[in-house]
Parts: C-alpha cells; sequence; structure tokens
C-alpha cells in the first residue's frame, strides 16, 4: 500500500463519515473489493474532499449539496492540475460508485457525477514484444545462473542459485504462457496449479475465478521449480503453500517480480521499461496474430468486457502494417 493509500486510511475527515464507512463495508461485502482497491476509492474521496470542502471538513460531510457544479469543478480542477484524461475518467468513476450508494441508501436525492461529461480517453497501443525478444527474455534467469554457479562451491548457495534460476523462469514462462497480471501470479498457491490436466485456476479481478491452460514449456518450468522449492523449503509444501518464495520462504510480491525481471532484461538486451504486465500484451498479441478467435483471448485474459481486448487486435493489424511496409516493394 502506497504512502498516500495509507495516509487516506489514517484521515479522520473520510473515514470518520458515517456514509463513507457505510460505503466500505458495501465495497467490502457486498462487491468483495480487495484492500487495493478499497484503497484507491478512499484516495480519490479524499481528492473530492479536499477540492469540495477544503482540510476544514469535519465529519458528518454534507454529500446531500453536492450537485452537478460541484461535480464539475472537481474534474476541471484535476484536468487544470495536469491529470491524464483515464485519471479524471478513473476518479469520475470512483465518485459515481459513491453517489449511486448514497443514493440507494437515500442519503442524497441525486447523483452528480451520472452524465458529467468527460475527456477522451487516450487509447495508447501496449508495449509487445517479439516471440524472438521472447524467446531471449525466457533464457536470461538461467544465462544469469551460470557464471555464478561456476564460482560457488558452497552447497547452500548453489542450492539458492539453482531455485532462484528455476523460480525466475517458472515467473517468466507462466506470464507468457497464461497472461497473467503480475499480482495473480503472486497470490498464487501450490493448490492453483493441476499439474495432471496442466491448467492454473486463477483469482483475478474481483476475486472472479478462471481457468487458464499452461503450456508444456511452463509445465516443465514450474515442476523444476517446485522440485527444487520443495527440496529446500520442505515445511512450505502442501496446498496453501505459496507458488513462488524468496530466500526466506516467504511469498514474493510484485515489486520482487519487478526486480528479478531487471537483470534479465539486460541479458536478453531488452530495453529497461519493459514490464511483468508486457508478458501480459505480448500473450494477447501473439495468440491474434496466430489466429486466436477474440472472445478466447478475452476469457484468457479475464476482461469483463470485449472492448478491453479489441485494442490488441489494433496492435496486430499495426504488426501487419510495418511488416507490410518493411516487405513489400511498393508499400
Amino acid at each position: 500500500m502506497t504512502r498516500t493509500s495509507l495516509s487516506t486510511l489514517d484521515d479522520p475527515r473520510v473515514i470518520g463519515d458515517p456514509a463513507v464507512r457505510r460505503f466500505l463495508d458495501h465495497l467490502r461485502g457486498e462487491r468483495d473489493a480487495s484492500p487495493h482497491t478499497v484503497a484507491a476509492y478512499l484516495g480519490d474521496l479524499r481528492q473530492f474532499v479536499d477540492a469540495t470542502w477544503g482540510a476544514a471538513a469535519h465529519p458528518p460531510l454534507p454529500w446531500s449539496t453536492c450537485d452537478r457544479y460541484a461535480a464539475r469543478r472537481f474534474l476541471v480542477g484535476l484536468h487544470r492540475a495536469g491529470a491524464s484524461p483515464s485519471t479524471v475518467a478513473r476518479k469520475a468513476s470512483s465518485l459515481r460508485t459513491l453517489f449511486r450508494f448514497l443514493l440507494r441508501e437515500m442519503i442524497v436525492t441525486s447523483n452528480p457525477f451520472r452524465g458529467v461529461h468527460l475527456p477522451r480517453r487516450e487509447r495508447r497501443l501496449p508495449s509487445v514484444l517479439s516471440v524472438a525478444d521472447v524467446g531471449r527474455l525466457l533464457d536470461a534467469p538461467a544465462r544469469l545462473a551460470e557464471p555464478r554457479l561456476a564460482t560457488t562451491t558452497d552447497p547452500a548457495r548453489r542450492r539458492w542459485i539453482e531455485y532462484a534460476a528455476a523460480r525466475d523462469r517458472a515467473i517468466l514462462e507462466l506470464l507468457y504462457s497464461t497472461g497473467l497480471r503480475i499480482g495473480e501470479c503472486v497470490g498464487l498457491r501450490a493448490s492453483q496449479v493441476d499439474d495432471l490436466s496442466g491448467i492454473v485456476r486463477v483469482i483475478g479481478k474481483g476475486r472472479k475465478e478462471r481457468i487458464c491452460p499452461l503450456g508444456r514449456p511452463a509445465l516443465r518450468a514450474l515442476r523444476e521449480a517446485l522440485a527444487l522449492r520443495d527440496a529446500m523449503f520442505p515445511t512450505l509444501q502442501g496446498p496453501a503453500a505459496p507458488l513462488f518464495v524468496n530466500r526466506h520462504g516467504g511469498r514474493l510480491t510484485a515489486r520482487s517480480i519487478q526486480r528479478i525481471l531487471k537483470p534479465c532484461l539486460a541479458a536478453a538486451h531488452l530495453p529497461a521499461h519493459v514490464t511483468p504486465h508486457t508478458l501480459r500484451h505480448s500473450f494477447a498479441t501473439h495468440l491474434l496474430d496466430a489466429g486466436a478467435d477474440l472472445r478466447s483471448v478475452q476469457e484468457l485474459l479475464g476482461h469483463a468486457s470485449l472492448s478491453t481486448t479489441q485494442l490488441y487486435t489494433h496492435v496486430s493489424i499495426e504488426r501487419l502494417r510495418e511488416v507490410y511496409e518493411r516487405a513489400h516493394p511498393r508499400p
């Protein structure tokens, strides 16, 4: 959790308000929102409270006095402060959800954020690696481990280097084989991987479960990493054990995977700005390039809306155009 979200959670003006507390119970209970999602909502509410009533505001807050002009002032203020269109749209969505709840609870008589005009969102095409780039990246953990193993004689250190290399390869293979989000990856338990059928049960956004098939290379990498993990940490064996662990046997974090990726990018001669999410983009684009239908890719990615998945069709078209312009004698 970020410093901002922590300070928001500690802000008595926000969490001390009875309506906000009821809204938080609604998010956690009825919508099964994650702690990260709840913190994001609180951050947006705090900004709105600051902009509408100022630092001197104290609970209970006069939600019923908010009108469309207050909503517009808030959004215009975000825009003038340099917020991107997607950020403005996300905060408007948070507040629209809050006021929809307050309307349902008869705390307000209207939703001031309903129908408010929003700036057009930028539709940036995601960054995608080529198949050859992905291959080099997946080979990087083993290449990085070779010189360390060649100069290490301590048995315990050798076991750790071997496990870390196998684990890092398995993580990268899994991200590319399934298109998992980084948060979904670090949250995996051993019980979610079915070794016999070659599938992984993923808990995605909104705590929704989906089934992702594992490619043979990813399954081999996972088996190797798990065998080495179990040899190093015998007490971690069991269905509740985290799939990937650190040197102390604790669950990896999203930041851990980002740190793991950095030297692998350098070893594969890839740009440093590539992120774990780039493998998700590459997974989707390569499937579509190979002829997969859009609806199947939507299910594999866990997208609630097909329009989100359609972005990858534009990536595929752009890649085809690049190939055409390079290869055709009269492009």
